[in-house]
């Protein structure tokens, strides 16, 4: 596995599980960090520090494109996936659209249901047509 894409699993696991424990996701990186446990990749505190920053727009991207599912309906892996998604298309100026798009399909495939990676790749494939739209 790539270390950009190990990166990506990284920053998934902290966004999830602070969002499961109800605590800010940087606040639970730097914990990560001060108890050694912390990421060894720049890319995994980037990942969580942008989303978090960009939080409110992303969500409200999503609003937008999730069709058929409300943020708060939507499977929590998935959830984040698409936020991952949404600033690597939306605020990642390094990262190739399409390879935004292939990572978080690679992770639902991997940890979410069956049914995930065509989901995420319609709402992320959406957003990226749109994309100049939306930034």
């Amino acid at each position: 596995m790539a270390a950009r894409s190990k990166a990506r699993k990284r920053a998934l696991d902290i966004l999830f599980a602070s969002e499961l424990r109800s605590e800010d996701p940087v606040d639970a990186l730097d914990k990560a960090v001060a108890d050694g446990e912390g990421p060894t990749n720049a890319y995994t505190g980037e990942l969580v520090r942008g989303v978090q920053a960009h939080r409110a727009r992303i969500d409200e991207v999503l609003r937008q494109y999730a069709q058929g599912w409300s943020l708060e309906r939507m499977p929590a892996v998935d959830r984040n996936v698409l936020r991952l998604g949404v600033y690597e298309l939306l605020f990642s100026d390094d990262v190739p659209e399409a390879v935004a798009v292939s990572e978080a399909l690679a992770l639902v495939r991997d940890l979410s249901t069956d049914e995930s990676p065509t989901y995420v790749n319609g709402v992320l494939g959406a957003v990226m047509r749109d994309k100049s739209d939306l930034v």
